[in-house]
């Protein structure tokens, strides 16, 4: 497949562009710092892009099978980003007519799992008080793309870690798995290009967990 990704110089975007390539497609990494991109190989164009300028985005999407986005806050100083730049991204991919989307977003925008304990419950809503800036980012974000033209996936994974890929998470469409705390950005990467593809995904949000 051809495809884009935007925030490719951060934990979950460099490990998209990794994967992919190593996968055999061929990828377009958009970032605005190209001497932070670590990952090089056959197959990688890399394009230095103004990710609120429409028109500089717009080549990078034509003609691409799918765009993923790792676009987000670092930091609560940072909130307001996601929004931003994500409507850079869906205005390209709207004017060039490429369809599908995934994108990251966080956990505790999905439902609250059934089977949480007070602990789960607890720690949920301490976290989402100390970043509700980022959250409501997060949340604007996933309304935006929710009321666009494309074939979208919101992944929404927990506290995310630096480990090697295991393929061994939990996958819940339209929900949270329980007791998910959880997960390395190397899975993150995996689950979302294991989703480009797959119909049950689009326009749902998704829970992973390890």
């Amino acid at each position: 497949m051809k495809l884009t990704v935007f925030g490719a110089t951060g934990g979950v975007g460099q490990e998209i562009v990794r994967q992919a390539l190593t996968a055999g497609h061929r990828v377009t990494a958009v970032v605005r710092d190209p001497g932070r991109l670590e990952v090089t190989g056959p197959g990688l164009d890399v394009v230095r892009a103004d990710l609120t300028d429409e028109g500089a985005v717009r080549p990078a999407v034509a003609g691409r099978d799918a765009v993923l986005s790792g676009l987000g806050a670092r930091s609560r100083k940072d909130a307001g980003i996601a929004t931003r730049l994500t409507r850079t991204v869906l205005g390209a991919m709207e004017a060039e007519g490429v369809r599908r989307l995934l994108v990251v977003s966080a956990a505790p925008l999905g439902p609250a799992p059934e089977r949480d304990g007070p602990l789960d419950r607890a720690v949920r809503g301490v976290v989402s008080a100390v970043l509700k800036d980022v959250y409501a980012d997060l949340r604007a974000m996933e309304e935006q793309i929710a009321r666009s033209a494309t074939d979208w996936t919101v992944v929404r994974p927990p506290r995310l870690q630096d480990r090697p890929v295991t393929g061994k998470y939990r996958v819940v469409v339209g929900g949270s798995p329980a007791r998910g705390r959880f997960l390395g950005r190397a899975d993150v990467a995996h689950a979302m290009l294991a989703m480009t593809g797959d119909p049950a995904t689009v326009k749902q949000g998704v829970g992973i967990a390890y």
